[in-house]
């Protein structure tokens, strides 16, 4: 049916039941057959009129009446109420006499017989259709204000999920109906309201909540088969990029990790906006985030320079398209970190304000196989670049470190903790403020678990675990750039900082995650223990028993105090590496990184 046949099709209705109940309520007030008299017809022609006048005014024509609701009533309500009361004008005006028990009666039989045809389709289509309804019935857990936007949404639109009822730990709100659909109970009634009321689908729809609190209720919704969503980000919600009925699958990133650190965007901009920043492993997952975040505050110059080209191919293109209206200079620089003289030049040609150096080897197992490329690459590489950025009058340098730092077991570890000397040396005897940033296992980035784990997943498992009691801290790619940034504001030179990663997580509880989130369960993939590989801890540290100060220099950051700091060592391993076997490189690096002298020295903490 087109438009203007359906508008045609309910004047036609609603005339004929104005005329009739005119003459109905005729007949029950006074009795009488003898309806057609003058007073009866001007009534009726005054009403006929009123009421398609303010039928047009309401848009009462318009409704969509299979979703019909209390406002859609209130509006007939109030057309029927000011058509009436303007046939009474009228009829004052004419006859100078109002019936008003003959009004009355029509108002009645109006408000019955117009309202209750609206509500027919409504009642036909929510008792008989929803019966036979094929879409997926779907469990919709938090009743407050989003959760009912997403019921409404479902319920309003032409979606192929069907909203049966709520799940809410408010007690006030259960066995309470919200637009029609029941609260059933809190969260330890959902996997018995699952299998009760068949349910396909789980929409998780708490915007704000914590992922401690989202860890809890997934692992609720793994215990059934239904598939599990999550309403978009809070952010994304607001701004306008997604809408509430944008669903989106539990990632990982969601129940891992901890609540992100927001920013101080003042402190960022003063020593970002409109200045020249040099990223060296640009096309890193550590480094391409930094740049896209760094983009946000608008510097004058983005220099990104890595040593693979298809990578920072990618990232320029990326950044391009992304700022291409802003006015942010982006260059590329194909270099490698143990040309020192490449390091000068680029130096020498940008003068940048500020570094981040997010280059390094970073592949546990690999460097024990390939202990001088560590050193080539995280001692020699920075060494060369924080030279460099000392000479050119860089103002602030942060080096990206990593957990593995601590008490290292590993080559990777150990040329990391001897990385972090570099800097701290460079820091007293330059103007230059040299700082590092020390954080746990990154989410998704190249190298780590969860890509593995996804690809022995997609082949059918199954996922290889090293060990079940192995444990790693872990944080997002975005946070860990964020605090990388975050920590070049807060600089006074020589500093390690470390974020309050929250717990550790097992990796053998992120693997079976990882399988429920894929829709499998773990005995379809299963899980197998290949054990601990060489340099492989079944912990990580952040911080060292002495190296740790109790204050927050920033909200969920801590600043390490300043170790002993072994330069002429490290200078004697970087000068005779290239004699020396892989186990004997090995045994050096691990050596002198593990020496546990502290200075008395300590890093001030003001904020």
């Amino acid at each position: 049916m087109t438009y203007r046949q359906r508008i045609s099709l309910f004047i036609f209705i609603d005339s004929v039941i104005v005329v009739t109940s005119i003459f109905f309520s005729r007949f029950l007030v006074d009795a009488s057959f003898s309806v057609f008299t003058v007073s009866t017809t001007i009534i009726s022609i005054s009403l006929l009129m009123s009421h398609h006048i303010f039928a047009y005014k309401f848009k009462l024509y318009k409704k969509a009446w299979e979703y019909a609701s209390i406002g859609e009533l209130v509006i007939i309500c109030k057309a029927i109420t000011l058509s009436i009361v303007l046939a009474a004008i009228l009829q004052q005006l004419i006859n100078q006499e109002v019936y008003y028990r003959l009004l009355f009666v029509t108002w009645m039989l109006h408000m019955l017989i117009i309202g209750g045809s609206r509500f027919c389709w409504r009642v036909y289509r929510d008792t008989y259709i929803k019966n036979n309804d094929s879409r997926k019935r779907t469990l919709i857990i938090g009743a407050g204000s989003a959760g009912t936007m997403v019921a409404r949404q479902l319920l309003n639109n032409e979606s192929e999920l069907l909203p049966i009822g709520y799940i809410d730990d408010n007690a006030k709100k259960q066995n309470l109906d919200i637009l029609g659909i029941p609260v059933i109970g809190g969260i330890d009634k959902l996997e018995n309201a699952v299998a009760e009321l068949k349910i396909d689908h789980i929409i998780i729809a708490i915007p704000s909540l914590r992922k401690k609190e989202l860890n809890i209720i997934f692992n609720e919704c793994a215990k059934t088969k239904a598939k599990t969503q999550i309403l978009p980000m809070l952010e994304d919600l607001i701004t306008g990029k997604l809408s509430v009925n944008k669903f989106r699958d539990v990632q990982v990133e969601d129940l891992l990790g901890r609540e992100q650190v927001e920013l101080d965007i003042d402190s960022i901009s003063e020593y970002v906006t409109n200045k020249v920043i040099l990223v060296t492993g640009a096309g890193g997952s550590i480094g391409s985030e930094i740049c896209r975040q760094i983009s946000e505050f608008n510097p004058r110059q983005l220099i990104l320079l890595g040593h693979g080209e298809n990578s920072i191919y990618s990232i320029e293109m990326e950044l391009r398209e992304l700022y291409r209206t802003s006015k942010i200079e982006f260059i590329t620089e194909i270099a490698d970190l143990q040309d020192e003289k490449k390091m000068m030049a680029v130096m020498d040609t940008y003068h940048p304000n500020v570094v981040y150096h997010a280059a390094a080897h970073k592949h546990v197992p690999l460097m024990e196989r390939n202990p001088e490329e560590a050193i080539k690459n995280n001692l020699i590489g920075t060494r060369n670049v924080a030279n460099a950025a000392s000479w050119h009058g860089v103002d602030t340098f942060v080096m990206i470190s990593t957990d593995k730092a601590v008490n290292p077991t590993s080559v990777m570890g150990a040329s990391k903790k001897l990385a972090e000397m570099i800097i701290q040396n460079m820091n007293k005897i330059s103007n230059t403020k040299f700082v590092a940033v020390r954080f746990g296992n990154v989410l998704g980035s190249r190298g780590s678990v969860i890509p593995l784990f996804k690809k022995q997943i997609e082949k059918g498992g199954p996922i290889t675990v090293t060990h079940p009691d192995m444990v790693r801290y872990f944080m997002t790619i975005p946070e860990a750039s964020r605090l990388v940034i975050q920590a070049g504001s807060l600089a006074k030179g020589g500093e390690i900082f470390v974020l309050d990663m929250g717990d550790p997580v097992k990796i053998v509880d992120l693997a079976k995650n990882l399988i429920r989130l894929s829709g499998n369960t773990i005995e379809d993939i299963g899980i197998e223990f290949s054990g601990i590989r060489p340099g492989e801890k079944l912990f990580e540290e952040l911080l060292k028993d002495d190296e740790v100060h109790d204050q927050q220099i920033y909200p969920k950051i801590y600043v390490g105090k300043t170790a002993q700091l072994y330069i002429e060592e490290i200078e004697q391993i970087i000068s005779t590496y290239p004699n020396l076997s892989k186990e004997e490189i090995r045994k050096a690096l691990l050596s002198l990184a593990n020496r546990t002298a502290v200075s008395q020295t300590l890093i001030p903490i003001e904020a």
